[in-house]
């Protein structure tokens, strides 16, 4: 039933991301064509024209169709950022995280075993799960006289790293995206302006005379696409660090509680 509970959450998430992508690229072009290409954001209200004098929204618009795709890997990242932070804030259970391990310390140091469950229950998320997987591992092994001290240590242990094994794979889902969008964001960017330098300097080499003014609205045209292409690779690194920070003193608080838990029983088998 749980490895079925699995894969249908695994099958949800997958949809859920390309759903996401998909959406962010649809609401990229239709801000590109109708809200920076309306003909009100240039001069004679012609998108071939030049931009109204500070117009950020014609300006962008000049940078090309790459710039919708530059719009989608920012929109993207923004989704998954709220994705990330729901999830992990669901992971995190209710209540501080730090409280929770120290009262659960206590109750092991006096022996309140149920009470500790207990309070896995309400706590609920990641770090309870995990817990509470080894307590009821704990419960039973306490009145168990077939198995050797070592095998019952093992055993917990065991209970553990398959609990954590299950929930490992909801704290780092995703996280794939930010890492790989902080890469093709740029290159993406570097594609358009590499293009809209091709465009200046044609333009240019087709109407004779060098023309300064020309060029300079080319360049500019062009490094917009980089400028969106640097933004979204620095939002998508800053939050890829954040996340797997979090994710790594998370991990440490489920670690500890598992020790705790270990060395309780291990205590309490010396008595």
């Amino acid at each position: 039933m749980a490895k079925g509970t699995s894969s249908i959450k695994d099958l949800i998430q997958s949809w859920f991301a390309t759903g996401a992508i998909l959406i962010a690229f649809a609401v990229s072009v239709y801000l590109f064509l109708y809200i920076m290409g309306s003909p009100v954001n240039f001069e004679g209200g012609n998108p071939k024209g030049h931009p109204l004098p500070g117009n950020y929204l014609g300006i962008i618009y000049k940078g090309g169709y790459i710039v919708p795709l530059l719009m989608t890997c920012v929109l993207v990242v923004l989704i998954f950022t709220f994705e990330r932070f729901i999830s992990l804030g669901r992971a995190a259970g209710k209540g501080s995280a730090n409280k929770f391990v120290r009262n659960l310390q206590q109750m092991l140091e006096a022996d309140k075993i149920e009470d500790a469950v207990v309070a896995c229950d309400k706590q609920r998320g990641s770090l309870a799960n995990v817990v509470r997987a080894g307590l009821v591992r704990y419960r039973d092994l306490q009145n168990d006289k077939s198995l050797e001290k070592d095998q019952k240590i093992l055993s917990i242990q065991k209970s553990l790293e398959e609990a954590t094994a299950l929930e490992s794979p909801m704290l780092s889902r995703n996280l794939v995206i930010f890492s790989t969008l902080a890469s093709i964001s740029v290159l993406i960017g570097l594609i358009g302006t590499v293009l809209g330098m091709i465009r200046a300097f044609a333009a240019l080499a087709s109407a004779g005379a060098p023309d300064a003014l020309a060029l300079a609205t080319g360049i500019s045209e062009a490094l917009i696409n980089t400028a969106f292409g640097i933004t979204g690779s620095t939002i998508a690194i800053i939050m890829f660090n954040y996340f797997t920070s979090k994710i790594d003193a998370f991990t440490f608080k489920i670690d500890e509680a598992g020790f705790s838990l270990t060395q309780t029983f291990a205590s309490s088998l010396k008595n």
